[in-house]
């Protein structure tokens, strides 16, 4: 064993609170998630963004009874699509076609050397839909991927028929409680976060009701890459996406989508990125996510809201049936 392979072992066992014996088991993924298992194959797009050649990942998922209709998934910042399963069977099952991408810098897609930009990946998710042929699609979108969502109906508003922004992010500019951050500093204090420390971040941020064996996936997802040599050009792509929700908001932009938009929020989640560098006086003013989305979809033309008690940001995970009756209801009720 060489000392490269040593010291990364050695950093695999002190970081998990398991058995050695399961811990020697553990073999790293690579920064395309190598390793990973996603529930439907996985195609690859070729794409140039800036002038980088890029591969995009995606799951295209066919019903077996077609309603003639496509549905697009767009992922938040810290999982991988493959996290959408149940909702995806939900979807074939009532008869849509699901397109699953994994956007630029994450999951099974490229990780690109420059920063990241929501108009880059709202063409990048256009041009799926039209290597697929599809002209036209209803956009569901968690955490992050509703920016994306958000940023695909202002820009492209002729491709997205229904949008359902699942438990968004962005519905705040960040930028009036939060400084800047180096991107330095925030990739010092990703390098240093533990698996344990992980876990206890996204139930903390995340209000998680989810079982301690249904978080472990996002932990593996996130922690096995350090045991790849690529690790340092995947932790530049992952902190290029805290980058991008800081500087590009999209909030100003919500009250002027047209699509029927509805909003499922969690009444637990009160996630706002970049909350423990405001100032501590503004830290309270934040997050108060389901608030934000009623008094948004108020403004809209074609906006709503729900709100599930007892649900943190994970909300079609931890209240799927729920989750289900309204995002199916909601699509079916605009056809």
């Amino acid at each position: 064993m060489n000392r490269l392979s040593a010291a990364a072992l050695l950093g695999a066992l002190l970081a998990l609170p398991v058995a050695p014996t399961f811990a020697a088991e553990r073999e790293p993924y690579g920064i395309g998630l190598e390793g990973f298992a996603y529930p439907y194959p996985v195609n690859m797009l070729p794409l140039v963004n800036d002038g980088e050649q890029l591969r995009m990942a995606y799951m295209d998922v066919a019903p077996a009874q077609p309603n003639g209709r496509s549905v697009v998934l767009l992922h938040g910042r810290n999982f991988p699509s493959s996290y959408w399963a149940p909702v995806i069977k939900t979807l074939t099952d009532a008869g849509y076609r699901v397109v699953v991408p994994d956007q630029i810098g994450f999951g099974k897609s490229s990780k690109q050397q420059g920063d990241l930009h929501f108009d880059n990946l709202a063409r990048n998710t256009v041009a799926l839909l039209d290597h697929l042929k599809i002209a036209k699609a209803d956009i569901v979108a968690h955490s992050m991927g509703s920016m994306l969502g958000v940023r695909i109906a202002r820009a492209y508003p002729d491709r997205v028929d229904h949008l359902v922004l699942t438990a968004p992010i962005g519905l705040e500019d960040y930028r009036l409680y939060v400084p800047p951050t180096p991107t330095e500093k925030i990739i010092e204090n990703e390098d240093k976060l533990t698996a344990e420390g992980y876990r206890k971040q996204l139930e903390i941020n995340y209000a998680l009701k989810l079982p301690p064996d249904q978080v472990t996936p996002f932990i593996d997802a996130r922690f096995n890459i350090k045991g790849s040599a690529e690790y340092p050009r995947w932790l530049h792509a992952f902190v290029a996406s805290a980058q991008l929700i800081y500087r590009e908001p999209v909030v100003h932009e919500i009250p002027l989508i047209t699509q029927p938009t509805l909003f499922v929020m969690g009444a637990d989640d009160h996630n706002a990125p970049g909350r423990p560098n405001a100032p501590e006086a503004l830290r309270p003013k934040m997050g108060h996510n389901a608030d934000l989305a009623k008094a948004l979809a108020a403004q809209m033309p074609n906006g709503r809201a729900e709100v599930i008690p007892d649900t943190g940001h994970l909300v079609f995970l931890e209240a799927p049936a729920k989750y289900d009756e309204l995002l199916l209801g909601f699509l079916r009720s605009h056809q």
